[in-house]
């Protein structure tokens, strides 16, 4: 467990609107993208318990607990499958960042009825 009051993922969340200034919307999202390919298993396209073990120290995030870890991966689990696929893992990590979902809030909005309008018609 971290000493410090501030675990490794909260230092790592808090360079997001950082690197959203300076890579603009795409170069962030590629960015996003990477860090999941870091952590994915490979064999099965996912994010799971044992890959994120395996890989966070990759990201910095080797002081992470067993249940740390855990908590990560439920609190982004959309589908209740228990792995995080690429979008749930970028939604998870734009959640985590209390700034970047203000200000983009006004597009996540836009993109959702853009979906829902799909999905009815």
């Amino acid at each position: 467990m971290a000493s410090s009051s501030q675990t490794p993922l909260e230092n790592f969340h808090d360079f997001l609107p950082l690197m959203a200034n300076k890579l603009g919307g795409d170069g962030l999202m590629g960015e996003l993208c990477n860090g999941f390919n870091l952590l994915v298993d490979g064999e099965k396209g996912v994010i799971t318990f044992d890959s994120l073990k395996r890989n966070s120290a990759l990201l910095g995030l080797q002081d992470l607990t067993d249940d740390d870890l855990r908590c990560m991966l439920k609190e982004g689990d959309f589908d209740g499958d228990g792995t995080l696929n690429q979008m749930e893992f970028c939604v998870l990590m734009f959640r985590l960042s209390p700034e970047l979902m203000e200000a983009s809030r006004f597009v996540l909005e836009e993109a959702l009825e853009h979906e829902l309008k799909d999905c009815y018609y």
